[in-house]
């Protein structure tokens, strides 16, 4: 290796001010012999270290040449307060060093953080179609249901009817393998936040009514159920009926019966 290139290895470094004493001594020396190649090089670096401060690269600094730099600025420091001389005190184009290597990682930082949000959000996108995707195709697989036990010729209708003769009737139609579907029209709104709520009647006598789902209907008193698993079979149940119950349905009936009708 030449003279010139054993030092070419140490004016970036230099330019930082992170070279060892013994490392700097020699440099400055070989400099002093009036090298042009070295200078021209010593000149480039300390116009590349003056421009860090204007960077922002993608990537930190390696922690060796930070904490190398660092160390140094930390024993100039040292140095500039053990003594008054002005040669002391640390050079400016360190500081801008200094800065590039903060400034570079404070990027390097929020670059990372920033990329983390887009990702996260695009999760959260793409998690949100899912969902939703899930949700209709739930309810296309309802209503092909719904069709195919109103349809069905094997299905059974049941008229539930009201003691108020001036309360529209109700109809459910029970398939034996599909369930039922519960429908309603002009049906009367539950006062407040209550609710309609479906009981199978046993055959058993003394049987209790076995709890189904609830349902209120929309401002123009229409409504569907589907019970796609009902809890009883169609030949233990005597009848079906429909209470109003508080929101979230009861165990027991609380209120009598507003529609009733026969299963045969």
């Amino acid at each position: 290796m030449s003279e010139c290139a054993k030092f070419r290895e140490l004016l970036e470094a230099y330019a930082l001010g992170a070279l060892d004493a013994p490392e700097r001594a020699a440099l400055e020396a070989h400099l002093a012999t009036g090298c042009d190649d070295c200078a021209k090089a010593l000149a480039e670096a300390r116009w590349l270290v003056s421009q860090l401060a204007y960077l922002a690269p993608e990537a930190a600094p390696s922690g060796m040449l930070k904490g190398r730099l660092l160390q140094t600025v930390r024993s100039e420091a040292q140095a500039a307060k053990q003594s008054a001389s002005p040669k002391s005190a640390i050079p400016f184009w360190m500081w801008a060093g200094v800065a590039a290597l903060f400034v570079a990682t404070i990027y390097s930082a929020w670059n990372a953080q920033k990329m983390q949000r887009e990702i996260q959000r695009s999760d959260n996108i793409a998690a949100a179609l899912l969902q939703r995707r899930n949700q209709l195709e739930a309810q296309l697989e309802d209503a092909r249901r719904e069709a195919t036990i109103l349809v069905d010729p094997a299905s059974v209708k049941i008229a539930l009817s009201s003691s108020d003769p001036q309360t529209p009737p109700l109809e459910a139609t029970w398939h034996s393998q599909l369930g039922i579907v519960l429908t309603g029209q002009k049906t009367p709104l539950p006062p407040g936040n209550r609710v309609l709520q479906l009981w199978l009647i046993p055959k058993v006598p003394g049987g209790k009514p076995i709890p189904s789902l609830t349902i209120r209907p929309d401002a123009d008193g229409k409504f569907v159920l589907l019970v796609a698993n009902p809890p009883e079979l169609m030949a233990q149940t005597k009848a079906l009926a429909i209470t109003e119950e508080p929101e979230g349905g009861s165990t027991a009936p609380t209120t009598a019966p507003r529609w009733v009708g026969g299963v045969s």
